[in-house]
């Protein structure tokens, strides 16, 4: 399993278009959002954020979502096309071998569109934490990209190659508008941000905006996200199996 970490990583890095959505789109963003919203010290409604240290977190996210949810569904339905999943089949590797192989490289990958949006955020927007609020919001937010690399290898198996890359955009730009990932959910309607609190990547970014205010991620965040992973990654794995019968 780890000759095949390492040859996902090696893939992932060598894709230039890959990394620029990934590392450098999100952090391109938040610039532009962070400095059309205002001055540096406006606050986001509701939140007790400003608007640099809230689309810094959302950025950050959408990012590593970036990261694992589009890297791991394409290529997995390419590889299904070419018969490299079913090669791998023939070898030692079980199947629960390939999926955590996924879902850990596409993890490891999201880290750097983490760090650079910070990194950003701090250069050019003067945004401040304590040191242990930084090292806490890169855990919360890496840890939770786990549950959308649970989902992308989940769509990766349940579409054909040619349909992989519409599905993905779609919940990909769904998740992260509705989420409230590129606006913030208290300017919704009230019906749309009771849809939006039940979404993964509301929950998501909410891990690290508590985190921003000096207070734990609260428990509901972490529970509704746990619980998407457990239905993600259990999705992945039937689905898996649904895929070996066939072959």
């Amino acid at each position: 399993m780890n000759s095949l970490i390492k040859l996902e990583l090696a893939r992932a890095l060598r894709n230039k278009k890959f990394l620029f959505f990934s590392v450098i789109y999100p952090s391109v963003l938040f610039l532009i959002i962070s400095g059309s919203a205002g001055g540096a010290g406006e606050r986001v409604d509701g939140t007790g954020l400003t608007v640099a240290s809230f689309m810094m977190v959302s950025m950050a996210s959408f990012g590593a979502l970036t990261a694992v949810l589009m890297g791991n569904s394409e290529r997995i339905a390419k590889e299904r096309e070419s018969g490299w999943v079913r090669q791998l089949r023939l070898t030692t590797l079980p199947g629960r071998g390939y999926v955590l192989a996924k879902t850990a490289s596409a993890a490891v990958v999201s880290l750097p569109s983490i760090v650079v949006v910070f990194a950003v955020a701090a250069l050019l927007k003067n945004v401040r934490f304590e040191a242990w609020q930084w090292l806490a919001l890169t855990g919360a937010i890496w840890a939770g990209s786990l549950c959308f690399a649970a989902l992308g290898v989940a769509i990766g198996y349940l579409a054909s190659g040619d349909a992989v890359r519409p599905l993905t955009m779609i919940v990909y730009f769904g998740l992260s508008v509705l989420g409230g990932l590129w606006m913030p959910a208290t300017t919704f309607p009230d019906w749309l941000q009771d849809i939006a609190r039940w979404l993964p990547t509301h929950a998501y970014a909410a891990l690290g905006r508590a985190i921003e205010l000096g207070d734990a991620p609260h428990a509901g965040d972490v529970t509704l996200l746990v619980a998407y992973f457990l239905l993600f990654a259990g999705g992945a794995a039937w689905l898996y199996r649904k895929d070996t019968l066939k072959a």
